[in-house]
């Protein structure tokens, strides 16, 4: 039987991004759609105030605010994301999320191969 690439998403099927996911009252929900070694897609979702510490990325990120406001500091710069826009992050930059609002992201994570440095 042939692997798998998506997980949690049915094939054949049309979907809101946002109802893939649930909020979770006082923490942060993921959903993991794709795990590679040099990719990898999830979605989260943050209850109002929520958010995750300051922290590194082996890759390039690309976050799409699906529903919601945050604010995401990369290095010492600060970014103020709301539905619909998208933030790309260069790899090894710490960056926080701080929600400002119930908010929902989908993350896309792109690293080097094995051997090749960003």
């Amino acid at each position: 039987m042939k692997e798998k690439c998506l997980k949690n998403i049915d094939y054949k099927s049309v979907v809101k991004m946002k109802d893939l996911i649930d909020y979770s009252e006082g923490s942060i929900s993921s959903k993991t759609v794709v795990q590679r070694a040099e990719f990898s897609m999830s979605l989260v979702a943050f209850d109002d105030g929520e958010g995750l510490s300051k922290h590194t990325a082996p890759g390039d990120a690309f976050v799409y605010a699906i529903e919601g406001e945050a604010v995401i500091t990369l290095g010492n710069e600060k970014f103020n994301i709301k539905e619909g826009e998208t933030l790309i992050m260069p790899a090894n930059i710490p960056h926080q999320v701080d929600a400002v609002s119930r908010y929902k992201m989908m993350l896309v994570v792109v690293k080097p191969r094995s051997g090749v440095d960003l």
